[in-house]
């Protein structure tokens, strides 16, 4: 078994919601551990996303040779070895397994620390770290939709401008060590990841990704590149 670290950094407030909300108070409420109040990204949701950037991936090469080539072959190859085959049977499933993806551990240590002796409730956590957007549907003649009025609790993003912003990071554990073919791509995957959750094409959930931090990543993207060129690495 191999381990390398996901780096998920917010450049905008996020909803990574769990399917339901409050009753009188919110409408999607976020993925959050309820014993501390600490939100964090389910790895169903991550893998989703970086499966999603490598069809993306594998689709633009094609199209961009317009014939099946050596490095088309191999990139099918890594794609399957990470992420399988869609409908397979779980022989023919991926060797990539994605954590969810949480807050620093020494931060969530602490507050885990300060909850367990009663310094804080998981409510005021939670409420420390995100706050509840609303929005409405809006008619032909600019006035509000009756009944369209909706509110989600979005993750904030932290300070962007002063690189302050939340950071999340998640274990992605292989069960057995990927080939330099397949960290290339998931560390291409990973970069081409931009925005994630509910609302990302309305503003919400700008992402940057980074497979075992920003230097490894771009070491693995040169890489890439010179793959994909069909040089030798």
């Amino acid at each position: 078994m191999t381990q390398h670290n996901l780096q998920i950094t917010l450049m905008s407030d996020a909803t990574f919601g769990r399917g339901d909300g409050i009753a009188g108070l919110i409408d999607e409420e976020i993925e959050h551990d309820s014993a501390t109040g600490l939100p964090y990204i389910r790895g169903r949701v991550l893998r989703g996303l970086l499966v999603e950037e490598c069809a993306n991936i594998l689709y633009g090469y094609s199209q961009a040779i317009k014939k099946v080539d050596r490095v088309e072959a191999e990139l099918t190859n890594a794609a399957q070895w990470l992420f399988g085959v869609g409908g397979s049977a779980t022989d023919a499933a991926g060797h990539l397994h994605v954590g969810r993806a949480t807050l620093p551990n020494a931060l969530c240590r602490a507050i885990a620390a300060q909850v367990a002796n009663k310094a804080v409730a998981p409510a005021d956590i939670l409420e420390s770290l995100t706050t509840i957007r609303r929005q409405t549907s809006m008619s032909d003649a600019g006035a509000p939709e009756e009944g369209s009025l909706r509110s989600m609790r979005v993750l904030l993003r932290g300070d962007v401008a002063n690189e302050n912003a939340y950071s999340l990071s998640a274990s992605l554990i292989f069960d057995s060590k990927p080939c330099n073919n397949a960290l290339a791509l998931l560390a291409a995957c990973a970069a081409c990841t931009h925005r994630g959750g509910t609302g990302r094409n309305r503003g919400r959930g700008r992402l940057r990704m980074a497979l075992d931090g920003d230097e490894n990543s771009k070491t693995q993207l040169d890489y890439f590149e010179k793959w994909l060129k069909g040089g030798q690495p």
